[in-house]
């Protein structure tokens, strides 16, 4: 992983590094800003290589972002663009025509060799999540997908599941908890789908689908993971499938359904262990959904081989 912050550049010189050595150099465009404004300039990214793309989180002070024709040709990037607006907005636009706002929560997709102007709305800056999928990583070759203008992620269908695999693409990038590749994959298909350019019955369509339904169970799970009587029907009904459909998902992967209700309700179980020590366990037990005391010890040591209070005395004893 990269990361950078303009705290490594002294005042003066913050809006100008970042103009010149980051924004044209690392992004390839042309970032503006008001003289009167630069001194107080603020700007921080991350930058990691996951699944074949590359995941950027960027926060900065209000500025303006172009990628002209001359940016284009300066550094050509050939790939799709999925952002996540985090912040409080933002306005983006291309050709005439195509301009829209993005709030809080929201996605749009676009191809990187395309010119497009984008700016905050609010006073609070930028604050975003851009994968960079290669094109030429993407299995569906179409001429068409060179041809995205920035467009807002408009089918309030797909929409959930890209921010279940958005989601868990940024946990992989903390920890490695989830596989990056087949998560860069749907969320590429997503888009395509979601442009008319792949279509959902295809083997392709059909796998980005199945991945991120996968991830969007995962999220409805931790949702609910209070609840002793969750059961499959209530996430295959907030999913949308039915739950002979939701069980084919989870044989994909590497647990049942079950067997992730409880894995996910012991991990939670463990965290809260630790986050609060003077917390009585059986409150702990009842919080994560399990239905009695006793059969929590029973799950927790069968996983642990240790008793709860074992596991906690360990951590107190700083191991």
């Amino acid at each position: 992983m990269y990361r950078w912050c303009t705290d490594e550049v002294e005042p003066k010189d913050r809006f100008d590094y970042w103009r010149e050595v980051r924004s044209k150099g690392l992004f390839g465009v042309t970032a503006e800003l008001e003289r009167e404004r630069r001194a107080d300039f603020f700007g921080e990214f991350s930058l990691r290589q996951l699944g074949g793309a590359g995941l950027v989180e960027l926060k900065a002070s209000s500025y303006t972002v172009e990628r002209s024709i001359s940016d284009i040709a300066y550094a050509p990037g050939d790939a799709i663009c999925v952002y996540q607006q985090l912040g409080s907005g933002g306005w983006f636009g291309g050709m005439r025509g195509s301009d829209f706002a993005i709030a809080n929560g929201s996605f749009a997709t676009s191809h990187t060799d395309l010119p497009y102007r984008t700016a905050p709305l609010g006073a609070g800056g930028f604050h975003l999540r851009i994968l960079k999928i290669p094109v030429s990583s993407i299995p569906a070759q179409d001429k068409r997908v060179r041809e995205l203008s920035p467009r807002t992620f408009g089918d309030p269908t797909l929409t959930p599941l890209l921010g279940a695999c958005f989601a868990d693409l940024n946990e992989a990038a903390h920890n490695g908890a989830h596989d990056a590749t087949s998560l860069v994959q749907a969320l590429a298909h997503l888009a395509l789908i979601e442009r008319g350019i792949v279509r959902p019955g295809s083997r392709r369509g059909q796998a980005a689908l199945r991945t991120a339904r996968l991830s969007q169970a995962r999220h409805l799970i931790a949702r609910h993971l209070q609840d002793p009587d969750l059961a499959p029907a209530t996430v295959a009904d907030e999913l949308g499938v039915s739950v002979r459909h939701l069980h084919m998902l989870f044989e994909t992967a590497a647990k049942s359904f079950s067997q992730t209700v409880t894995d996910e309700r012991l991990k939670q179980s463990r965290r809260l262990m630790r986050e609060a020590p003077e917390r009585l366990i059986a409150d702990i037990a009842a919080s994560c959904g399990f239905e009695s005391l006793a059969t929590y010890y029973r799950v927790f040591n069968a996983a642990y081989g240790m008793a709860p209070g074992d596991f906690r005395a360990q951590g107190s004893e700083g191991h």
